[in-house]
């Protein structure tokens, strides 16, 4: 199937927010093997419908950077137009952006406030003072912070505190997790993202966007370690006690497997790939001796015969590899298995190999599973979200849907603090007995519009991978 981009300001109809029906919210994830765009709302159950999904095969981005931003922009535009595809009267003109690679760092500082009167009860805007203070901190040139996240606060002798609003004292501080990336690298993203005609709500840290998707609150009290295997790398988002304690970029992913079989067994890179995808396991203890595949040969050579022995020994290698930086970036920060009692969350696209839990509980010594994104989606999602590789982009939607919701009760409790003259009380008093009646025909009619758009964007979606199923056989 091809198709050729039009503008996104061309769609006729916008699903816009009122005060009674939720924001919808879209995710961008541009990987190294994929784009992938997700447009999702909660509803009254606190769970996500997605109302808009289209993908893209990636090109112009090698190890979560954007080298070719014209590729990159045609990529994206194409998940943008299957997306709407999926679902028409959608509306696409901000986005929130996942960012990784190798040029990610971290680090750690500590910040104070001085209080003018201890005896007033801490404010919500000293708490933003004080975050906005660690933007200062000194980086080195040519980087830029992402986001600085608090991991806990103390109040003159009080320590440890996760809310310190409502507490009195003269001084409250907290210890921060600074992420920072390469100015050229952010500057890239987000060129490429406004020359496809959207504009960058915010840039997420895609570790903590996938780990948003696939932890749990228990997950996170218990203390767990999520590995984002991506394409160009993988990702690492370490928490315990309820706080990130850790983040890490590792500069290995699926394609560097892909390459190694390349490399390692002589096959040409969709060859590899698709071994990989169809064949491979990381324990090559658990593949069969006399168990081979069958290459077609190129140009009239004879056909090759793969050992799949030897593709689970290259696949091992390499995820051996990546696991033990996990455990070095563990013992960094001083956390073994009687820290982490969740264990480790495999993620991303690289999860689905074979036998990779078992792989990961014999090097890191944790307990392992695989992290699907199932739990923050309304029953009617399609089958195709239930896979890892789309839990960094359905974490996007939920930082979206954090970010409104406090936004909401900042002004909500703004709102409250408002007294009216009581000439005014009086007047909506009289007026009162019709608020009812209105509110009654507001309601039915969203009901409505509801279920036609969720029957219309699934049968869409529906027709579109049939088409694609189509092609592909042709």
């Amino acid at each position: 199937m091809r198709l050729n981009f039009v503008p996104i300001e061309t769609t006729k109809k916008t699903y816009s927010m009122n005060h009674s029906e939720a924001p919808i919210i879209v995710g961008l994830d541009i990987g190294t093997t994929k784009i992938a765009a997700i447009a999702g709302r909660k509803n009254e159950f606190g769970k996500l419908e997605i109302l808009g999904f289209g993908r893209a095969n990636s090109s112009g981005v090698a190890h979560g950077q954007v080298l070719n931003i014209d590729q990159t922009i045609k990529a994206i535009q194409q998940a943008l137009l299957n997306c709407l595809e999926s679902n028409p009267e959608l509306e696409i003109s901000e986005v929130y952006v996942g960012i990784a690679g190798r040029h990610i760092k971290s680090l750690q500082t500590r910040g104070d406030i001085v209080r003018q009167d201890p005896e007033v009860e801490i404010k919500q805007f000293e708490i933003e003072q004080l975050i906005n203070n660690q933007r200062k901190t000194f980086i080195p040139a040519g980087d830029q912070i992402i986001e600085v996240i608090p991991q806990d606060f103390h109040v003159d002798n009080h320590q440890n505190i996760k809310d310190p609003v409502g507490y009195n004292g003269v001084k409250v501080g907290a210890n921060f997790h600074i992420i920072t990336g390469d100015r050229n690298a952010i500057r890239n993203i987000n060129r490429a993202v406004e020359r496809s005609g959207l504009s960058t709500k915010d840039l997420v840290l895609q570790p903590l966007a996938s780990a948003s998707a696939v932890m749990s609150d228990i997950d996170l009290e218990a203390g767990v370690a999520i590995l984002d295997i991506g394409g160009g790398t993988s990702d690492l988002a370490v928490f315990c006690d309820g706080i990130l304690k850790h983040t890490a970029v590792i500069p290995f992913g699926g394609e560097n497997i892909t390459n190694d079989i390349r490399m390692g067994l002589g096959v040409l890179r969709t060859q590899a790939e698709a071994m990989k995808v169809q064949f491979g396991s990381a324990l090559a203890n658990e593949t069969k001796n006399n168990a081979y595949i069958t290459i077609p040969g190129l140009k009239g050579m004879p056909a090759k015969e793969i050992s799949m022995k030897n593709l689970a020994s290259i696949i091992q290698a390499r995820m051996s590899e990546i696991l033990d930086f996990v455990t070095y970036h563990l013992k960094q920060v001083g956390l073994d298995n009687r820290a982490l009692n969740g264990g480790v969350i495999l993620t991303g696209g690289g999860s689905q190999l074979k036998h990779l839990i078992q792989l990961t509980e014999f090097i890191t010594g944790l307990n392992a599973r695989i992290g699907l994104p199932n739990e923050h989606l309304s029953p009617n999602h399609i089958e195709e979200l239930k896979k890892p590789m789309y839990a960094t982009c359905i974490g996007l939607i939920l930082k979206g849907y954090s970010d409104y919701e406090q936004r909401h009760k900042q002004f909500e409790e703004t709102f409250k603090k408002v007294t009216f003259p009581s000439s005014l009380q009086s007047a909506s008093e009289e007026t009162a007995p019709s608020a009812p009646v209105i509110e009654e025909q507001k309601s039915t009619t969203p009901v409505r519009k509801k279920s036609k758009f969720w029957d219309s964007f699934k049968n869409n979606l529906i027709e579109l991978f049939q088409e694609e199923d189509e092609s592909i056989t042709k």
